[in-house]
């Protein structure tokens, strides 16, 4: 019989990239892909050692595992990687990372479809 917790997931996961994408372009290097990504966020609490917490915002997006292909080979996220997202007549460029020690990227939910990956935005471009 089927896991049916894992059948509805992926019905949702199916909406969620139908209905709540935008096409980004990864980078690494050289190697680019576009692919479709949800935006989310995800707010770090980070300890400075000194008994603050600070708090910080990640800008997320949402790619399923396997369109995130460079080079011909599937890839996970690495930190320094970039994404490119175009918003009328801009191109905001972000960084994978996170602070700290943190994971620069997630899988989003527990049968590894969807990676969460982290970013700060470190550029803005005009559309050529």
């Amino acid at each position: 019989m089927p896991d049916m917790m894992e059948t509805g997931m992926a019905w949702l996961e199916d909406q969620r990239h139908q209905h709540r994408t935008k096409a980004v372009t990864y980078h690494r290097g050289s190697e680019s892909v576009e692919v479709q990504a949800t935006i989310g966020k995800w707010t770090f609490e980070v300890d400075d050692g000194m008994g603050i917490l600070e708090r910080i915002e990640s800008r997320d997006f949402l790619i399923l595992t396997v369109d995130l292909v460079l080079a011909g080979q599937a890839t996970e996220p690495q930190r320094g990687d970039r994404i490119k997202e175009t918003s009328g007549n801009k191109v905001y460029v972000y960084e994978v990372l996170a602070p700290g020690k943190e994971d620069c990227w997630r899988f989003s939910d527990p049968y590894r479809k969807t990676l969460r990956i982290h970013s700060k935005h470190v550029d803005t471009e005009d559309v050529v």
